[in-house]
C-alpha cells in the first residue's frame, strides 16, 4: 500500500509504503519512506514504545538530531522511546525503510540489549559493522518496496533466530503493560510472577531497556498522544488514560517531547501512524506490540 503524507494541502512531504502482509517476526512492523521536499527545519519525532531501526538508501542523507544536540546521518538505531525531548528528522531526497521493534525481540535482532542503547540514537554501523552499508546498497539496487520489505524481513528473521531471547517472564510483563495501556501496578506484576519488585526491576531494565514503571509511563503517553492527535479533549484524555489530572498529562508531554500537548497533537509524526503502520490501532482499540 502506498500513500502520500502532506503537511499542508499543497505540500507533499513523504511518500509512504507499507507491506502487503505482516512480518514473519512477531513484534516487528515496517514502513517505507521517500522524501518529497521535507522542510529544512525537519519534523519532530514523537517518542514511541518501540526500538526504531532506520535503514537508509537513496540520493540524500537521513539526518537525525536528538534533544542533546547530537547528530546522526544515515542508517541508525534509536533506543526505546528514543530519549526524553524527542528527535528532529530532516533530510532531502532520502529513502528509508523504518522498522519498529518490540523491545521483546530487539535484543535478538540487534545483537545488543536495548538497555545498552539507553534511549540514545546510534549509527547502525556501530552495531552491525560493514553489514549496515551492504544492506543500504542492496536496498538501493531493488526496484520495489515489496522487494525491499522482503529483504529486510528475511534479514530480521535470520538475526532473530540466532539472537538471545529475553526471559519469558520479562516478555509477559511487557505485554501486560502494553495491553493495559500503561495503567498497571508494577508490584502486582511482580506478585503474579512470584518475583520481588527488585528482581522484576533488574531483569526488566537489563532486557527491555527501561525500568517497568518508566516503560508503563511511555506506553501510557503513547496512547494519550494518539488520542490528542485526533482532536480529543485534553481533560478527557487525561482522565481516561490514567493521569491524575490535565496538569499531569501536560508535564508528561513536555518531558517526552519538549512541547505542549496542543503543539504535539499537530505533529506530522503522529498523523503518519494512520497510513504507515499496519499494527497501529485508532484510539479505543488498543495497541499491538
Amino acid at each position: 500500500m502506498r500513500s502520500t503524507v502532506r503537511e499542508h494541502a499543497d505540500e507533499a512531504v513523504w511518500d509512504v509504503a507499507r507491506p502487503e502482509r505482516p512480518s514473519r517476526v512477531a513484534g516487528v512492523s515496517m514502513a517505507g519512506f521517500r522524501d518529497r521536499g521535507m522542510a529544512t527545519a525537519g519534523h519532530r519525532a514523537v517518542p514511541h514504545p518501540a526500538v526504531t531501526l532506520a535503514l537508509e538508501f537513496g540520493a540524500g542523507p537521513l539526518v537525525v538530531d536528538d534533544a542533546a544536540g547530537r547528530r546522526r546521518r544515515g542508517s541508525l538505531v534509536a533506543g526505546l522511546g528514543f530519549g526524553l525531548g524527542g528527535l528532529w528528522v530532516r533530510g532531502e531526497n532520502f529513502e528509508a525503510v523504518q522498522v519498529r521493534l518490540s523491545p521483546v525481540v530487539a535484543h535478538a535482532i540487534l545483537g545488543v540489549s536495548p538497555a545498552e542503547l539507553d534511549g540514545a540514537v546510534v549509527a547502525l554501523g556501530d552495531l552491525w559493522g560493514r553489514e549496515a552499508s551492504r544492506i543500504g546498497e542492496r536496498l538501493g539496487e531493488l526496484s520495489s518496496w515489496e522487494a525491499r520489505f522482503a529483504l529486510i524481513d528475511a534479514l530480521l528473521a535470520r538475526r532473530g533466530e540466532t539472537g538471545a531471547p529475553v526471559d519469558p517472564e520479562v516478555a509477559w510483563a511487557w505485554r501486560r503493560i502494553v495491553a493495559g495501556r500503561g495503567q498497571v501496578r508494577i508490584d502486582r506484576l511482580a506478585a503474579e510472577l512470584g518475583w520481588s519488585r527488585k528482581r522484576l526491576w533488574s531483569r526488566f531494565r537489563s532486557q527491555i531497556g527501561l525500568p517497568p514503571k518508566s516503560a508503563a509511563k511511555l506506553v501510557r503517553f503513547d496512547h494519550a498522544a494518539h488520542r490528542l492527535a485526533v482532536g480529543e479533549d485534553a481533560a478527557r484524555v487525561a482522565a481516561e488514560t490514567g493521569y491524575a489530572d490535565q496538569s499531569h498529562l501536560h508535564r508528561d508531554v513536555m518531558a517526552f517531547t519538549g512541547v505542549t500537548p496542543a503543539t504535539m497533537a499537530g505533529e506530522l509524526w503522529l498523523a503518519v501512524d494512520d497510513v504507515a503502520w499496519t499494527g497501529h490501532k485508532t484510539p479505543g482499540q488498543g495497541l499491538r506490540l
